[in-house]
């Protein structure tokens, strides 16, 4: 029975490890072993990071939203109930979106949530 030669996958294993270490400080992006525990911890980072993106843009959105109520009289949870009860489908990324850039609008909606 003939031999077959295992090196090749690995070597590409170990290449495309040490790869995604490309960056990382002292023996982290050069040894294999502490490389790949660097890579495996990075990539639940990400994972977790891309959750947290999320998260923090959602928080971003109610600060903006909530500043530019203010303005008018109004608190956040008001306005969010009030569009509710106006049937104003409109997502919290749109609403900071246009109390940012389009300042009428936004008033526009503030006068329909008070109504």
């Amino acid at each position: 029975m003939s031999r077959s030669p295992r090196a090749v996958p690995s070597h590409l294993r170990r290449k495309r490890v040490l790869k995604q270490a490309k960056g990382f400080r002292g023996r982290r992006k050069n040894t294999i072993t502490n490389a790949n525990a660097a890579v495996d911890r990075s990539l639940q980072y990400a994972y977790i990071g891309r959750k947290l993106r999320k998260r923090n843009f959602r928080a971003l959105w109610i600060q903006r939203i909530n500043a530019a109520c203010r303005e008018h009289g109004l608190t956040y949870s008001r306005f969010i109930s009030g569009l509710a009860k106006a049937g104003v489908e409109v997502d919290r990324k749109v609403l900071a979106d246009l109390a940012v850039h389009e300042p009428a609008a936004f008033k526009a909606l503030v006068d329909q949530a008070t109504a």
